[in-house]
């Protein structure tokens, strides 16, 4: 039995031994095997959610859960993070893998028809696939904290950086990565503008524990404002126009994704829309849960009658 048929028939063995509203288990995806959990259901399109990382498993964005009263909503955790398999073989940590990988679910799961919603390397991710593998059936994109060019990005948190504390900008400077100084400025930059919560939501701090570090460090790099890793040359701006299909950008008002920035893609990608969310940053889901499931289930609602 081939990758492609094998992947399909586990998803359905999966399928029928648990409830519809409730299903998990293990896929078979290019380099190991994936944990997915799908709840709800109803008759909208589902709802296909991809984390954030590279190597930061699922558990933050569960929220998204709420949405299931009209919809399937689909979480993964990738591979080398979470519940999933941790191969110790690191020519498995590139964009392209994860892609197929992607892909792989999607075809094992039967999501013929789907929206994508990215969070963070979620958006580099979903941007990707829709780049290089023409797929069909993709009705929407939510597009929330992008990263869709890695110089961007860069200066965005050197800029963000500059106003804060002499003392976590001499911290950010250091490259002693595993040292106090820097350690001290991360989680001062993090508390700013990855989530304003305090404290952390429990289940931030679960995608915190259950953190790929050889997939993150590989891909971005010892912190998000210091790229080192593959994913430093990702530059996707001026290939933004090649994508038709409706897309909604979100971001906090101090996300590390920032307002100036978010609306910089928007405008490169017609017909898009944007959000900026007021006092909140990268994981504006949590900061703003209201707000943002009201403003994703509307525009997927939108989506859906075009």
């Amino acid at each position: 039995m081939n990758f492609w048929m094998s992947a399909v028939v586990f998803g359905i063995v999966l399928g029928c031994c648990v409830p519809a509203s409730a299903e998990e288990g293990f896929l078979q995806v290019p380099g190991g095997r994936i944990w997915y959990r799908a709840v709800g259901g109803g008759p909208g399109t589902p709802l296909l959610v991809l984390h954030g990382g590279p190597g930061f498993p699922h558990d933050y964005l569960e929220g998204l859960a709420a949405l299931g009263d009209q919809r399937r909503v689909v979480f993964y955790d990738q591979l080398g993070c979470g519940r999933s398999d941790r191969p110790e073989d690191p020519s498995l940590w590139t964009l392209e893998r994860f892609v197929e990988e992607l892909a792989a679910v999607r075809a094992a799961l039967r999501l013929d028809q789907v929206h994508l919603l990215g969070q963070s390397w979620g958006t580099m991710l979903a941007v990707e696939y829709m780049l290089t593998k023409r797929p069909t059936g993709v009705q929407s994109l939510v597009l929330s904290g992008p990263c869709l060019s890695a110089r961007r990005w860069e200066a965005d948190q050197a800029a963000w950086l500059a106003r804060m504390p002499a003392r976590v900008q001499e911290g950010a400077r250091s490259r002693d990565f595993e040292g106090p100084a820097f350690q001290e400025a991360v989680q001062a930059y993090y508390r700013e503008h990855v989530c304003r919560l305090a404290p952390w939501p429990e289940s931030l701090e679960r995608s915190m524990a259950g953190l790929g570090a050889p997939v993150y460090l590989q891909m971005w790099g010892p912190s998000e404002f210091v790229v080192t890793g593959s994913l430093r040359d990702f530059e996707r701006v001026e290939r933004l126009p090649e994508i038709a299909t409706p897309t909604l950008f979100t971001c906090g008002e101090s996300d590390e994704a920032p307002p100036s920035t978010t609306a910089f893609y928007h405008q490169r990608m017609p017909g898009s829309e944007v959000a900026v969310l007021p006092d909140a940053s990268h994981e504006h889901h949590l900061e703003q849960p209201e707000r943002y499931l009201g403003l994703v289930r509307d525009f997927l609602q939108r989506a859906e009658r075009k």
